[in-house]
């Protein structure tokens, strides 16, 4: 059996490869593939009514926010956020805790002023900074709920009345939060809402039309608002694996169902390595991701050896992010919690083998 605990693209519902592969061969029934039927037919248009029907009811949001299916990854956002919401002449406030968030941050700087409110980078973004001020006359807050690399996820927001931004990739709904507080929500599906491909961008309709400067049709926020998102081409199979996705957590119970399953595989996990010595948890406690665990061993040989006896016994996706080693897992929605069991434990039986 493999135990996929890729960060991303990563492991979706056995229910939606089913759907979706099935759905290439012969799409409801039509004798057509989903891979060639027209994106403007009512067949496609009821798989992007679903798909923002089911995303809108499980999030709870209101009606001033607007649902886009939205080619590119999340990297594409860190820089159609500040063309569409930053002036030249105008600052936008931003919470380094990661490789992401500089990224977004560098992207930032072509369109207007950056003022980088913390950083956790003096100690390899281990934590999340706490304490720090949005000043007031920020266009924007930009802040990374969990960062995917480093092992670490946001559990509170500033006190702030600036609007807030939030690249969600690696956590949206895995937990109950107010979606409604974020005033721009971005991810790429490629972790708990589908294939690769796709951004879901959830945007409230007020935030647009204030810079001055021309934008270019394919990223203007407004005009696929108008074109329901369907001002090109979209990525018509990873806008229907999206839907498939979406009305499988439906069918689990929502996010609360989620949340609940993620609080006790990632204790599981966590509980474990705290009771092993021989490996060692890189992040500080209070600010532990619930979707990316990562952790380290103190011996180069035991990391080499651990990690082979993973892939023998089919963890897949164990090894951690190039510039950081150690391991990391990813805890995705569709990751069943037997795979966590089976990985934690192969980590006792290894501890005891070594002690």
């Amino acid at each position: 059996m493999v135990h996929n605990f890729n960060s991303g693209p990563s492991i979706l519902p056995k229910e939606v490869f089913e759907q979706a592969s099935q759905s290439i061969l012969n799409f409801n029934d039509t004798g057509l593939s989903i891979l060639e039927i027209g994106h403007r037919t009512p067949l496609f248009q009821a798989v992007v009514d679903e798909a923002m029907a089911t995303a809108r009811e499980l999030m709870q949001l209101d009606s001033e926010h607007e649902i886009l299916f939205l080619h590119g990854g999340a990297s594409t956002q860190f820089f159609q956020v500040p063309m569409n919401l930053l002036n030249e002449n105008e600052t936008a406030a931003y919470l380094d805790c990661g490789i992401w968030g500089t990224k977004a941050i560098k992207e930032a700087r072509l369109f207007g002023n950056v003022e980088v409110v913390a950083s956790s980078k003096d100690k390899n973004y281990t934590y999340i900074p706490k304490g720090y001020t949005v000043p007031a006359g920020a266009s924007f807050f930009h802040c990374t709920s969990n960062n995917t690399v480093e092992g670490t996820q946001m559990h509170s927001l500033p006190d702030t009345d600036i609007p807030l931004v939030a690249d969600m990739s690696s956590d949206i709904l895995s937990r109950v939060i107010d979606f409604n507080r974020y005033d721009l929500i971005y991810a790429g599906a490629q972790k708990n809402i589908g294939a690769a491909g796709v951004n879901l961008v959830i945007v409230k309709k007020d935030l647009l039309g204030k810079v001055s400067r021309k934008l270019p049709s394919m990223m203007d926020y407004r005009l696929h608002i108008e074109a329901g998102s369907l001002l090109n081409t979209p990525p018509v199979f990873a806008v229907y694996v999206c839907m498939l996705t979406l009305r499988w957590l439906k069918q689990q119970g929502g996010i609360p169902a989620m949340e609940k399953i993620n609080d006790q595989k990632s204790a599981l996990l966590y509980d474990t390595l705290d009771s092993l010595p021989l490996f060692r948890p890189t992040v500080a406690k209070e600010d532990r991701s619930k979707m990316n665990v990562v952790w380290a061993m103190d011996n180069p040989e035991l990391e080499k050896e651990f990690l082979s006896i993973c892939k023998e016994n089919g963890m897949v996706g164990i090894k951690g992010y190039r510039t950081v080693g150690g391991f990391r897992a990813s805890l995705y929605n569709a990751l069943p919690i037997e795979s966590v069991r089976t990985l934690t434990d192969l980590m006792k039986d290894f501890a005891n083998k070594k002690a």
